[in-house]
């Protein structure tokens, strides 16, 4: 560029180059006076589907152990480099990273849909044990995990998010299991949130971390530790919700997330983050005029307004999945939510089907922050398509603090 520059004659070129010249300064100068001090990045739903897959990884081209393990390891391994790439301090996957939706216990075994199971009031057979739903949920975990284990390894801390496929049961009607809660914490627990790792991990220390049991806020029938919780890393404030538990299935903890963000605002927190697997508002990704069902929090008006009311008001940004989508809204003009739940699984506009975005629409996404010191905080979506074209940035968004 700047051979092109000294070479150049026309007056019109000459001035696009000291343009340009103006902007790198201005963007060097900005970086020195304005760093940025921590970042993040988040993505969900890396889940395969073994009855209905997306079009471009139809069930007969779908590799051995992605049918084995319920996993599209092609696009979330790539993402998972591409983030490697970036540095981030931290990854927070926002649920569905197993397909799970059974009953996670030794006595019931769900069919492929996990529309029904069968059950035993004791397994007696080593079949009966290895094919149960609990034995499957369990398999599930190891494979993520192994798969997210070396992104630890290059100083990014995971930090999960329970999903639907995490804790509900589709053959029980799409309801939230004790038991799945507990296969949650017997198989993400040691990542909620253990100071010393993320120390090693990141560089920095992590305070006030917040894992107890918070169920009595929202009037929960069962624990919540490890299902929600938070914690603060500098002035920046990092709460994770549960969306679906149980007895309160596509709700959020309005109460409790209303406490624990008014605790971090008089400890001095700056900025605010939340991270759940539901969307409080639905995405409408569909140009025709078929609405798009309520995938998230919106099929409860009560409890999505009582949410996004304590987002909107403490200022923070919510980070999502569920719908296997981009997308970043402002849905009532004030505080973003950013949905990133195209980690891998099955796409929700489907292959050739009129889109609301058809240039995002079908791109395997995630996001990364930069919380900068004066508070500011960049957002930068990034994806690649479906047929694994050159990763390119969606949607970039700065928010002054």
């Amino acid at each position: 560029m700047n051979k092109i520059c000294m070479r150049a004659t026309p007056l019109t070129l000459k001035s696009i180059c000291l343009a340009l010249a103006v902007v790198a300064l201005a963007s060097t100068a900005h970086a020195q006076t304005d760093p940025v001090v921590l970042s993040f990045s988040t993505v969900g739903d890396s889940r395969q589907d073994p009855v209905s897959p997306d079009g471009t990884t139809p069930l007969a081209t779908m590799s051995g152990q992605d049918k084995l393990w319920l996993q599209n390891s092609k696009a979330f391994s790539r993402i998972l480099r591409s983030i490697q790439a970036q540095k981030p301090s931290m990854l927070f996957f926002n649920g569905d990273m197993v397909h799970g939706y059974g009953w996670a216990d030794f006595t019931h075994t769900s069919n492929a849909a996990g529309s029904a199971f069968t059950s035993v009031a004791a397994p007696t057979t080593v079949s009966e044990v290895v094919n149960s739903d609990l034995v499957k949920f369990y398999q599930q975990y190891a494979f993520w995990r192994g798969m997210v284990a070396p992104v630890m390894e290059t100083g990014t801390y995971i930090v999960p998010v329970p999903g639907n496929h995490e804790v509900q049961c589709k053959a029980c009607g799409k309801k939230a299991k004790v038991e799945n809660e507990n296969a949650w914490r017997a198989n993400m627990g040691d990542l909620i949130i253990d100071a010393t790792r993320f120390k090693a991990t990141t560089g920095y220390d992590v305070s006030n971390v917040n894992t107890g049991d918070n169920a009595a806020y929202d009037s929960l029938s069962t624990p919540q530790n490890g299902l929600s919780y938070s914690f603060d890393v500098g002035t920046a404030h990092f709460a994770v919700i549960n969306t679906d538990p149980v007895g309160a299935d596509g709700t959020g903890p309005s109460n409790w997330l209303s406490a624990d963000l008014g605790a971090a605002k008089g400890r001095g927190a700056k900025n605010f983050f939340v991270f759940g697997h539901k969307p409080i508002y639905t995405y409408s990704y569909s140009a025709t005029s078929t609405p798009t069902p309520a995938a998230g929090l919106d099929s409860n008006l009560p409890a999505r307004d009582a949410l996004w009311n304590v987002i909107s008001n403490y200022g923070a940004t919510y980070f999502c999945g569920h719908e296997h989508i981009f997308n970043m809204q402002q849905p009532t003009g004030g505080a973003w939510q950013v949905l990133v739940g195209a980690g891998g699984s099955p796409f929700e506009s489907k292959q050739g089907a009129a889109s609301l975005n058809p240039a995002t629409d079908r791109s395997y996404s995630w996001a990364t922050v930069s919380v900068r010191k004066s508070g500011k905080v960049d957002i930068t979506a990034y994806g690649f398509n479906d047929s694994y074209g050159p990763t390119q940035v969606l949607k970039q968004v700065t928010l002054a603090h």
